[in-house]
């Protein structure tokens, strides 16, 4: 039984597969357009994309816009398929990246790191961008639906719901992280029972998908098993040629024991999963000192008690630099011991989910 297809909308994906956006540069216009080919959703990431533009530091906005444009332009170039963007809502910028992935004709937008109230305010002039809210609860579920359809007459055209084996930030307490009640088996089923009741009164239909720790086939079909429609992927696809990061930023990943990922406070004020590196050693050493904010890229963080600056550390990253900063992963990035293709990595998730379904 080969994979089904994902509706999203009048969007059909030939592959049930979305690629998590990964901030600060590791999916971009390589990594998204590689997954779109294969059939799958691909994802450039919002975060601080502008970070290579020579005036990121003193005009921060338009940095970013210019290199929004520029990347949905170079993978849309190189490929037909289905083409979404990931905007944090707690950027600063969060219009701007809104309304140039508008404009700019994306296919999806998926928000995230916040509850976008008022995102489909931005839908003007037959805009054909669906509205694809991420979430990590059912409740948060109903507050959007709701939200949504009393003030714009609009519901989400699908939701991602984020578990806690996610890499990067995660919507979680920290005591929730490990608490089965909290995970992503226990709210997929909820969030699907939440949207059942707006699928029904107006007779559109939200697909959920699920995100957090999905690593192998097998994987896949134990979420589409449970009623989702797809599910996103993000460290798996960090470890391909494609993915737009340096190599020593994915050879982080291959060499990373289990023991290496852990929980860290994030200076955004949320838990996240990251590889220890020594930067993040010294942060817990109190080695690191409090800095100048030259973005100011997330509202909710405070740099003048922070030890570090998130945007630069995961700049450092992304160009390999890794003793100025670290990689954010999710809870089996352990598993990955190669570097392989985009298409590879398709075909072995392909066969391991044919390999569950027959044996089911």
């Amino acid at each position: 039984m080969d994979f089904p297809q994902l509706k999203i909308g009048d969007l059909v994906a030939k592959i049930p597969v979305i690629q998590g956006g990964m901030g600060v540069g590791i999916s971009l216009s390589g990594l998204a357009s590689a997954v779109a080919k294969e059939g799958g959703i691909g994802v450039i990431a919002a975060a601080m994309i502008g970070m290579g533009e020579p005036d990121i530091g003193s005009n921060y906005h338009e940095a970013n816009i210019r290199a929004l444009q520029r990347e949905l332009r170079a993978a849309r170039e190189k490929v037909d398929g289905i083409l979404g963007v990931n905007i944090m809502v707690a950027l600063t910028n969060f219009s701007d990246m809104v309304k140039t992935s508008i404009k700019e004709g994306a296919d999806i937008i998926f928000a995230g790191a916040g509850l976008p109230l008022d995102l489909p305010s931005y839908i003007k002039d037959g805009a054909k961008t669906k509205l694809v809210p991420i979430i990590s609860s059912a409740r948060a579920a109903s507050i959007i639906c709701k939200k949504w359809l009393s003030k714009f007459d609009y519901l989400p055209d699908a939701f991602v719901v984020e578990g806690p084996k996610a890499g990067g930030h995660l919507g979680f307490k920290p005591e929730q992280i490990d608490d089965p009640a909290f995970s992503l088996e226990a709210t997929v089923p909820q969030v699907i029972e939440a949207v059942r009741e707006f699928e029904e009164k107006t007779g559109k239909r939200i697909p959920v998908i699920a995100a957090g720790g999905i690593y192998s086939g097998a994987d896949i079909r134990q979420f589409l098993d449970m009623g989702a429609a797809g599910v996103q992927m993000g460290t798996r696809f960090v470890a391909t040629h494609e993915c737009d990061a340096d190599e020593r930023f994915k050879e982080t990943f291959v060499q990373a024991t289990e023991e290496d990922i852990q929980i860290i406070q994030s200076p955004v004020g949320l838990p996240g999963r990251a590889i220890i590196s020594s930067f993040l050693q010294d942060v817990k050493n109190g080695l690191r000192k409090p800095f100048t904010c030259p973005f100011h890229c997330i509202s909710s963080c405070d740099y003048t008690k922070s030890p570090y600056c998130i945007g630069m550390a995961l700049v450092n990253a992304k160009k390999g630099l890794l003793k100025h900063g670290f990689a954010f992963a999710g809870k089996n990035a352990y598993r990955i011991d190669k570097i392989i293709s985009v298409k590879e990595l398709i075909n072995s998730l392909r066969q391991e989910y044919i390999l569950a379904s027959s044996a089911t």
